[in-house]
């Protein structure tokens, strides 16, 4: 069993994760993908730590919509885009030192659907 096929059993109750609910961009299969995931106002900064290259970021950018559950609860997403940080700010201390330490320079933000 793959490490992501255990973790999604509980990346969307454990702080600093969340799974991301997305639909490939060409198959519109639905697809599951455990990500890191921070609360910011009223959205969410998720760390990229495949690069914004990855097929989850691609299709959520291409569909411009996701769901994502966190701590349990599953909130839709909206508006996401592509935020550049070097020195990863955004995230906590130690979260932000494992981030400039791989390279992480740039995180996708998306805001809550407040409408649903």
């Amino acid at each position: 069993m793959g490490l992501n096929r255990v973790v999604v059993h509980i990346a969307g109750r454990i702080p600093g994760f969340a799974l991301m609910h997305h639909r490939g961009r060409r198959s519109g299969r639905p697809y599951t993908t455990p990500v890191n995931a921070f609360r910011i106002g009223n959205g969410y900064r998720f760390a990229l730590t495949y690069g914004s290259g990855s097929d989850w970021v691609r299709n959520v950018l291409e569909a411009g919509e996701c769901d994502a559950t966190v701590r349990g609860c599953t909130v839709h997403l909206v508006d996401p885009r592509l935020e550049k940080d070097p020195g990863a700010r955004w995230a906590p201390g130690p979260v932000a030192a494992v981030l400039r330490r791989i390279g992480a320079d740039t995180y996708l933000q998306c805001r809550i659907d407040e409408s649903r």
